[in-house]
């Protein structure tokens, strides 16, 4: 029996709301084997603190609640286990994290395997970069193009993610250097470290420029990339416009694409071999009815904005986003008897003639010369994951803007970043991907309990078929009216596996 008084004050400093949503990404730090990872680095480096709890730690919060390092040691206190390490202990581990990055990510990859087997046959690279809240260049940071077309210093990230869409191994280079110089070193670590040797490489057209191609034509690799149309040589680009031979990819049917409905969901394609210098490879050109209709409304709407853009004087601003209305503007100087030109803004009805002749179309090249093409467009569709992963790490977990100064400590947070998108990728799918990312993670941070007298605690969440369905995938249960301190304790070993 616990009682209650109604005129007896609480304590001072007595916390009564504890945070219990981590219980569920600590099932798969400790599935991942991350405290036997964080021992080898105890054994190697002799510190007294405890790097496992810091790292762990850092991890949920990064999930649960992004902030900077103070703030995730006080989001931390509020968990159902308290730290037992000091603040300036995680900038201690921070350095050790840091320098150790590529030696946690192999052995994240190989413990990995413990879960369940790795879709490895086929990786997607891809890069992105983040902004610092600084005004100068700074070791890795410096000035270039910004995602987010900001003025700051950037840093640029490099990712590899399987066919699952689980993150594989990341790295990190120079806001100046140009994207496609950081895909060798990374790939020769999968290739040697990871033990990864035969596999398809995915990527955006950026990334799969002709020297990329020939290096991931080696060994027992190959490669799907996305080929731009308009960067074909004339007579492959003339082709590729040229609306005849298309099938329908589900019964390779031919069909005149300019006869189909904008409502027919059916794609189609049409192949030919492609060798652009000496790499004998197979484009595959695929035109969706739908996509073109998408396209042409967008354009649309970018035509209007252009005409009232030029009704309304205001075209003198220099853009340089390709998808900017003012594209459509073209300028004519017009004098009179000699006199200094006048500018004369008119819609350019030949660009926009010219764009439309690529509604609905889309390419990929790969040495792939055997494969059915509806294999090859199922895996290039996978693309949209490693984006979804970019965009899970910038929003949700806020890895941007970075206020850390030291490139160590720098490669630190990103390895938390990472590890905490890896962690979240798999209990994502533990529950099949039934919910939105953003299901998930409200209703862990919501998953907290109310402390009672000492004598144990109460779940103050609402019961759903998504806290069910993260029960189940963990095996353990925290959704009692009443649970004793005993039964939590039960709970926490069972967290990690014990």
């Amino acid at each position: 029996q616990i009682t209650f008084h109604a005129n007896r004050q609480l304590d001072y400093n007595q916390q009564v709301l504890h945070r219990g949503g981590y219980l569920f990404l600590q099932y798969i730090y400790y599935s991942l084997a991350l405290d036997k990872t964080c021992r080898k680095l105890r054994d190697k480096y002799k510190f007294k603190y405890d790097i496992n709890a810091i790292l762990s730690d850092m991890i949920f919060a990064r999930i649960l609640e992004p902030s900077s390092k103070r703030s995730s040691f006080k989001v931390a206190s509020e968990f159902l286990e308290k730290p037992t390490y000091k603040l300036h202990d995680i900038y201690r581990a921070l350095d050790v994290l840091g320098n150790e990055c590529e030696f946690i990510q192999s052995e994240v990859y190989k413990n990995s395997h413990l879960i369940g087997k790795r879709n490895d046959k086929i990786l997607f690279y891809d890069c992105t970069n983040y902004y610092f809240e600084i005004e100068q260049e700074d070791g890795d940071k410096k000035y270039g193009k910004s995602k987010e077309h900001r003025p700051n210093p950037i840093i640029q990230m490099g990712m590899f993610m399987d066919g699952d869409g689980i993150p594989l191994a990341f790295s990190l280079f120079p806001g100046n250097a140009n994207e496609q110089t950081s895909l060798k070193p990374l790939e020769e670590k999968v290739l040697s470290e990871f033990g990864c040797q035969k596999f398809i490489y995915c990527s955006d057209a950026g990334l799969g420029s002709e020297k990329i191609r020939n290096y991931n034509h080696m060994g027992e690799r190959a490669f799907i990339v996305t080929q731009s149309i308009k960067k074909l040589n004339a007579e492959d680009k003339k082709w590729a416009l040229n609306g005849e031979g298309f099938k329908r990819l589900s019964d390779d049917t031919l069909v005149d694409i300019s006869k189909l409905s904008d409502d027919d969901t059916d794609l189609y394609y049409k192949e030919e071999p492609y060798t652009p210098k000496k790499l004998h490879q197979r484009l595959i050109v695929t035109y969706s009815p739908k996509f073109a209709k998408y396209q042409k409304a967008i354009r649309e709407s970018q035509v209007e904005r252009a005409q009232k853009l030029i009704d309304s004087g205001s075209t003198k601003r220099n853009r340089k986003n390709p998808n900017d209305p003012a594209r459509f503007i073209g300028k004519i100087a017009v004098t009179d008897s000699g006199e200094a030109a006048n500018i004369h803004n008119y819609l350019d009805t030949d660009k926009i003639e010219q764009e439309s002749l690529y509604d609905g179309l889309y390419a990929v090249s790969t040495d792939l010369l055997d494969d059915p093409v509806s294999d090859i467009l199922k895996v290039s569709e996978g693309r949209w994951e490693i984006e979804e992963c970019f965009r899970i790490m910038k929003t949700d977990f806020e890895a941007r803007p970075v206020f850390l100064q030291n490139d160590v400590r720098i490669k630190a947070h990103f390895l938390t970043c990472f590890l905490a998108l890896i962690i979240y990728r798999y209990l994502e799918k533990r529950i099949d991907s039934r919910y939105t990312c953003n299901d998930i993670l409200s209703t862990l941070k919501e998953m907290n309990f109310a402390g009672i007298k000492e004598q144990g605690y109460i779940p103050t969440y609402q019961r759903t078929k998504l806290t069910d369905n993260l029960h189940e995938a963990c095996g353990f249960r925290t959704d009692f009216e009443f649970i004793t301190k005993s039964q939590m304790k039960t709970i926490q070993k069972n967290s990690k596996g014990r």
